[in-house]
Formats: structure tokens, sequence, C-alpha cells
């Protein structure tokens, strides 16, 4: 079990097996109103609220700051400076063959 299952079943006090499984079914891609009311077997019977609140909490869990990785930054949040500087060498790794060994 994970660390962020455990917190939340804690948080909102659930058993961690519901939010495992929950989980799973969320990474799996189904959407809240289908576990909802097709896999209630699976998470124990969470009703949509439930499985909304999981949802949220996960998702403030396992957020990151974009800014941290450089993923997420638009134009207007970027120097100039720093675009002159990083931009070319960027475009010529992407405009460089593939690598052959």
């Amino acid at each position: 079990m994970s660390n962020y299952e455990q917190k939340i079943a804690t948080v909102l006090r659930l058993y961690p097996a519901q939010v495992a499984a929950t989980i799973e079914l969320l990474d799996a891609g189904n959407t809240l109103p289908f576990v909802a009311r097709y896999r209630k077997e699976a998470t124990g019977g969470l009703d949509e609220e439930q499985l909304r609140g999981l949802s949220e909490l996960l998702a403030e869990l396992v957020k990151i700051d974009p800014r941290s990785v450089g993923v997420g930054l638009y134009q207007h949040d970027v120097s100039q400076k720093w675009k002159a500087r990083h931009t070319p060498g960027f475009l010529a790794i992407l405009n460089s063959p593939p690598y052959s060994a």
C-alpha cells in the first residue's frame, strides 16, 4: 500500500482496501459516475460524493509544482533572457537526426 492510500484512508475515514481499489479503477480510466454505479462491489459501496472527495484529495497529494520540473510554463512566465538562451539549443535537439550506434 502506498503512502497516499494510507493518508487518504485516514483523512476520509475509509478502509485502505477501498482507497486502493478506487485508485486502481480511476487509474484505469474509469469515470467517477461509472465507478459509483457499476463498481460498488470493488470500492466497498462508496458513493459518488465519497469517490469525488477521494479523487480530489489524491490529486492534491500527487500534485507537483510544474515550475519545479519546467513543465507547464507559458511564454509569459519565462523571461526573454531565458528564452534567448535555451530555445536555440532545444530546437537543435528536436531537429537533430536520431542517434544511431
